[in-house]
């Protein structure tokens, strides 16, 4: 069984990045840029925009955050993500979600431009990749696309599984896959025979936010198993998958915490750098 060590490998992916960035800052006279929008006081959002921060920092990206009170109107927030929009210090756009209640993520997300979406949630990048024509993939999905090139595990003609439908991670992640010519399932929660349907999978990505509820009779002899839950239970980090247990049938698989987690990241600099490197 192969670990696939996702904080090494992002490690590897940001001093890479660094490189990449410093050409940028030459080039362009400036730092490529990114803009973070907090809106209100969530703590979890906090802690991941400060991470964003530091890794931002690390390789040389210039970050400007932005932190609005929770009161704070759908037209003052429009107002400045449109504003951004419009800066050309600024190569990359993300809105820290979750949103206070009163305000319309939709709307407010449609405010970036598909250039500008670093995230990869605009319908234009979600099209762009539905059609297998590029654009800006989500960045979890793209980091464990990532995981499986380094570890050099095979994807074309495999069957793969993706459990999970979101927006966020499940949709995109089964057509990254199908691009890359696997035959993709994607399963949820009324998929009857579920247990049946992973067990075929040569590749089983979960991504439904239900700690370790793939369990080792779900999972097929010697295959790759992508975890990107986290959940915590009894004061621990968790994901989706029965760790213990799955790690003796699996070929590949990738821990929690340090598997999937420290990927995302490592993609939303990539994405920030592809943005400014279009500028060159």
């Amino acid at each position: 069984m192969t670990l696939l060590d996702g904080k090494k490998t992002a490690a590897d992916i940001r001093a890479e990045l660094a490189f990449r960035a410093a050409q940028i800052r030459e080039k362009l006279g400036r730092e490529a840029g990114l803009a973070v929008v907090l809106i209100g006081d969530d703590p979890a959002s906090e802690v991941y925009v400060r991470n964003k921060e530091r890794a931002c920092a690390e390789v040389g990206i210039a970050s400007h955050t932005y932190r609005l009170p929770a009161e704070t109107s759908q037209e003052e927030a429009e107002a400045l993500v449109c504003s951004l929009a419009k800066d050309g210090r600024v190569d990359g756009i993300l809105v820290q979600l979750p949103l206070p209640g009163h305000l319309d993520e939709k709307a407010l997300l449609r405010r970036i431009p598909a250039q500008k979406d670093v995230d990869g949630f605009s319908a234009e990048n979600m099209g762009l990749l539905a059609k297998n024509e590029g654009g800006v993939a989500a960045c979890t999905p793209r980091g464990v696309m990532e995981l499986l090139h380094r570890y050099q595990i095979p994807i074309s003609g495999k069957r793969a599984v993706v459990v999970g439908r979101s927006n966020i991670v499940g949709r995109p992640m089964a057509l990254l896959l199908l691009n890359a010519d696997a035959t993709v399932t994607v399963c949820h929660s009324k998929t009857k025979d579920l247990k049946s349907i992973c067990a075929q999978a040569d590749i089983l990505v979960a991504a439904l936010g239900k700690p370790r509820f793939i369990t080792a009779d779900m999972v097929k002899e010697g295959a790759a198993v992508i975890d990107v839950g986290i959940s915590r239970v009894d004061g621990k980090l968790v994901g989706d998958v029965d760790f213990e247990e799955v790690e003796k049938k699996a070929s590949f698989i990738t821990p929690v915490p340090g598997g999937v987690g420290p990927m995302t990241i490592a993609m939303l600099l990539l994405s920030v750098v592809e943005a400014a490197e279009k500028k060159l």
